[in-house]
């Protein structure tokens, strides 16, 4: 089958350590400061904990409290897990901070869920014309779509760009491309229905099938084929063609 191209923790302070508050330190160790310069991936653990916990008490900061719930609960899950009376047995953890991080953690297992249940795959031409068929089916006139990829090469969504005989006119590589960049797409792939049912590509389907992998390239989005649908017969077992299969992208 043909397929489209494709930090370290914080060690707990033991109590004999001396205390800091985040205030004291220079800008460039302090974890929001921290974040907004390097990014969330750049921060430890105990780091993004603190910046949730906001605040720390007397004695006692927000990142050193980050750390003795990370000393309690060694692994995320485990405190993702943690009931609210178990966070705030933690010094200078009140009810406040125990609720923002039990809220934090139902998101990021609500996200999580989202993933799993993500769009299709469309990976393959056949993938493709199993998500399109349905909507093609019937049409009496050529129908232009553009389906927007992430990088993974999942369904961001499909447009429609134009009705009517494919040319250069009504598909012109600004209005395919405009979409993909507003919707930050990292590839995409058109296609188009053939009324007749015979989804052979006319020299109109290879001409903009070339203009738009050049407008895709000077835009670094890439355009991974072009599907044309049409319907099957005793002697066409496939309802659908590939450009790219055809040879039309190299």
């Amino acid at each position: 089958m043909f397929r489209f191209p494709l930090g370290k923790r914080l060690c707990y302070a033991s109590p004999a350590m001396e205390s800091f508050r985040i205030k004291d330190l220079p800008s460039h160790d302090r974890p929001r400061e921290r974040l907004a310069a390097l990014g969330a991936e750049a921060l430890r653990d105990s780091e993004l904990i603190a910046i949730l916990l906001r605040t720390g008490m007397k004695g006692v900061s927000a990142v050193q409290m980050a750390e003795e719930l990370i000393r309690r609960h060694p692994s995320l899950h485990e405190l993702a897990a943690a009931r609210l009376e178990e966070i705030q047995k933690v010094r200078g953890i009140g009810p406040d901070k125990a609720i923002a991080l039990q809220a934090a953690f139902t998101l990021a297992r609500r996200m999580a869920d989202e993933i799993r249940r993500e769009a299709p795959l469309l990976n393959t031409p056949e993938a493709v014309a199993d998500l399109l068929r349905e909507g093609a089916r019937g049409l009496t006139v050529e129908t232009f779509q553009i389906v927007l990829l992430n990088t993974r090469r999942r369904l961001i969504r499909v447009e429609q760009v134009s009705q009517g005989t494919l040319d250069t006119l009504l598909v012109h590589p600004r209005e395919v491309f405009r979409s993909a960049v507003a919707h930050n797409a990292a590839a995409l792939i058109v296609a188009h229905n053939h009324p007749s049912g015979d989804p052979t590509p006319s020299d109109a389907d290879i001409r903009v099938t070339r203009d738009l992998i050049r407008a895709g390239q000077l835009l670094k989005i890439e355009l991974l084929d072009h599907v044309i649908l049409g319907e099957r017969t005793d002697q066409r077992p496939r309802d659908f063609i590939s450009l790219r299969e055809l040879g039309y992208f190299l």
